[in-house]
């Protein structure tokens, strides 16, 4: 596993920087039973997890909330929500399991080895400070040839989000979260997938394999 003292990789210190430093637990301590991105924009990334996600083996969305997005036709044996906040966790009627946990505090994800087909990211990747430390526990977590997924739109809670996602334009996001991928390594090469619907907000995508 990861150790929650690790350095972060290759990346300047610098992108990790946030506006507001204090305890993550503080601020999300009050639940937000919203969505973050625009219907259609849900729309299209419930198709997407149509077309890719694996129809058998557990699922983890990393990041979770009241909702993950997940095609209503669907079912899988085990759905973990991994958040924040207790009450938008419960909220979530697609998860079977959940679990708060803090993953800038410890990046080590509390999952066996290989337990998971596929694991999602939905608009939150830019609130880690320690990326490459998650992407490699979730690396660790991932089953030979499972799939990660990073969903990112252009909102934010400012304060929160890392400098880089602050600053950066769309191009450069996307290749710093494909960078996550290779320095965590056990990732195949990752792929950007565009599926912004027209006039809503943008759904840019980054997946990868995990190298079996």
């Amino acid at each position: 596993m990861s150790s929650s003292t690790e350095p972060q990789v290759d990346l300047p210190e610098a992108l990790f920087e946030r506006i507001d430093s204090s305890d993550d637990g503080l601020f999300y301590s009050v639940p937000r039973m919203v969505t973050h991105i625009d219907d259609a924009t849900i729309e299209m990334l419930t198709r997407y997890y149509a077309e890719v996600l694996p129809r058998e083996g557990a699922l983890l969305d990393l990041m979770s909330s009241c909702v993950s997005h997940l095609p209503p036709d669907r079912e899988w044996p085990r759905i973990v929500g991994l958040g924040m906040n207790a009450a938008e966790l419960a909220a979530n009627p697609r998860l079977s399991e959940r679990v708060v946990h803090d993953l800038n505090q410890y990046p080590d994800l509390p999952f066996a080895t290989g337990s998971f087909a596929a694991v999602m990211i939905v608009v939150s990747v830019q609130y880690l400070t320690r990326p490459v430390a998650v992407f490699r526990e979730i690396a660790r977590v991932l089953q030979p040839g499972g799939r990660l997924i990073v969903a990112m739109s252009h909102r934010c809670f400012p304060t929160k989000a890392v400098r880089a996602f602050r600053e950066l334009d769309a191009v450069e996001r996307v290749r710093l979260v494909g960078a996550y991928c290779t320095l965590a390594g056990g990732f195949l090469e990752p792929a950007f997938v565009d599926r912004s619907p027209w006039q809503a907000d943008p759904l840019w995508i980054v997946t990868a394999l995990r190298d079996a």
